[in-house]
């Protein structure tokens, strides 16, 4: 029996509780810095409208986040900036029965930026080491990773849903450590939303970053060229794999972490492929 998730409360209600707590002083903050009233109450509402009305994100699949216990979540990398990121965090919290938040692990360079360094802790986010994912694995949480990096983010126009390397296979190593199962999960729609024709490589050194993208409307159209395009998503979750079955020599395998994190990477370029293909429209359609 499928247990049924609670009515959502009000947003005016949820607003009214996070200024009364904050004048208080008394709200719960994890030991990550995670802050799930800031997070319901201010971040997510706006972000909610773009995800809905701009992107219209269709999900599929959510029947395959586990109910309880943790899992790790781990997807494909695109756009040029990480909304893919956001809207799969949003899409996990408000498909899921019990309303549980994605714990996303992320790049260095985002806790390198004070204002953006802040903002991850509030919303859930941390480093991408596997002592903290396997922290929060251990204690229930969904985790969601992008093993793609940069490379996937940053790839150019014409590689579009073309899986980059997934690393050294250590998302593997650090469910089955954990003996969580692993939720492939594959996002249409996010290769569009900044077409990257060319990369100002001096100017992202200069700058301190991994790439500086050149799209057809940025920077040439200065701010107005940063609004991504209006494309129409489709954000699934696969099967869960299991990890729980390796024996304990062959969770610290090398090779059967690398074999695990390859099994994975071609079942979400399956995955890829098939919605690719089924898509009538970039801007429209199912």
């Amino acid at each position: 029996m499928t247990e049924l998730r609670p009515r959502p409360e009000p947003l005016t209600s949820k607003i009214a509780g996070f200024v009364r707590d904050r004048l208080t002083g008394e709200y719960p903050v994890d030991e990550f810095g995670f802050d799930p009233q800031l997070t319901d109450a201010v971040i997510l509402p706006p972000l909610r409208l773009i995800y809905e009305k701009w992107f219209r994100v269709e999900v599929t699949g959510a029947a395959n986040l586990p109910l309880s216990g943790g899992a790790l979540v781990v997807a494909n990398h695109s756009g040029t900036l990480p909304w893919d990121a956001v809207m799969t965090a949003i899409a996990v919290h408000d498909n899921h029965p019990r309303g549980k938040h994605l714990r996303m692990l992320g790049a260095d360079l985002v806790f390198k930026v004070p204002v953006l360094n802040t903002l991850a802790r509030r919303t859930g986010q941390t480093l991408a080491c596997n002592a903290d994912a396997e922290r929060l694995l251990a204690s229930g949480e969904l985790v969601g990773v992008w093993p793609e990096g940069f490379k996937g983010i940053g790839k150019p126009f014409g590689k579009r849903y073309q899986l980059q390397r997934f690393g050294r296979g250590g998302f593997a190593r650090t469910a089955m450590r954990a003996g969580v199962p692993i939720i492939p999960c594959s996002i249409v729609g996010a290769e569009e939303i900044y077409p990257k024709i060319a990369d100002l490589k001096p100017l992202a050194k200069l700058l301190g970053l991994p790439y500086f993208p050149i799209t057809p409307f940025f920077p040439l159209l200065g701010p107005l060229g940063a609004v991504p395009l209006p494309t129409k998503w489709r954000i699934d979750f696969g099967e869960p794999i299991r990890t729980d079955l390796a024996s304990p020599d062959a969770v610290e395998d090398h090779e059967v972490a690398l074999e695990t994190g390859e099994h994975v990477r071609a079942t979400i370029q399956e995955t890829l492929d098939s919605m690719v293909a089924e898509r009538e429209s970039v801007f429209g359609g199912q």
